[in-house]
C-alpha cells in the first residue's frame, strides 16, 4: 500500500469494517477483463458467503475461474472544501482476494443463508427446501485482505 499512514493491519479493525459494510463488491475475470457486482453477504471464519439466482453471468464466470477480488466500505462521507482540489472522501475500506466455491448440500446452503441473514438481521430463519434448491450459494475463502482508512 502506497500510503502506509492509511493502512489498517489490525485484524479486529478489518473485521469491524466488514461487519459495518452493507454491500460487498465482488470482482471476477470476464475474458481477461474485470466484471464487478454488488452483493449482499455474510462473513464468518475468514469466509464471505453469497447467494444468487441459479444461473447468470456471475455464476458462469465463477465456474470458469474461481479467483476473485472483493471490496467493502463503510463510514463514507464527502468532505467539501473551498476549491475542487480541497474536496476529499472519508471512509474505511477492505480489499481482499480469494477463491469462490459453490455450496451444494441443502443443509450447508441453509447454514450459509443464516450467516448472510444474520449480517442484516437478528433471529432464526426458515428456508423452504424448494426455494433453497432453486438458488445458488457460494463462498469465498479469503487468502489476503487489507484495510484502509481516510479519516
Amino acid at each position: 500500500m502506497r500510503r502506509k499512514d492509511k493502512e489498517i493491519t489490525d485484524r479486529n479493525a478489518i473485521e469491524s469494517i466488514i461487519s459495518k459494510s452493507r454491500v460487498c463488491r465482488l470482482a471476477m475475470v470476464d475474458e481477461g477483463g474485470p466484471y464487478i457486482v454488488p452483493l449482499c453477504f455474510g462473513f464468518r471464519n475468514n469466509t464471505l458467503y453469497f447467494h444468487s439466482a441459479a444461473d447468470g453471468k456471475k455464476l458462469g464466470l465463477l465456474r470458469k475461474n474461481p479467483r476473485v477480488c472483493f471490496e467493502l466500505d463503510c463510514d463514507t462521507e464527502v468532505r467539501t472544501g473551498e476549491k475542487a482540489c480541497d474536496f476529499s472522501m472519508r471512509y474505511r475500506s477492505v480489499i481482499g482476494f480469494g477463491n469462490a466455491a459453490f455450496i451444494e448440500a441443502t443443509a450447508a446452503k441453509c447454514e450459509a443463508l443464516d450467516i448472510i441473514m444474520n449480517h442484516y438481521a437478528e433471529g432464526a430463519f426458515d428456508y423452504p427446501e424448494a426455494s433453497v434448491n432453486r438458488i445458488s450459494v457460494f463462498k469465498v475463502e479469503i487468502d489476503t485482505m487489507t484495510g484502509k482508512t481516510s479519516p
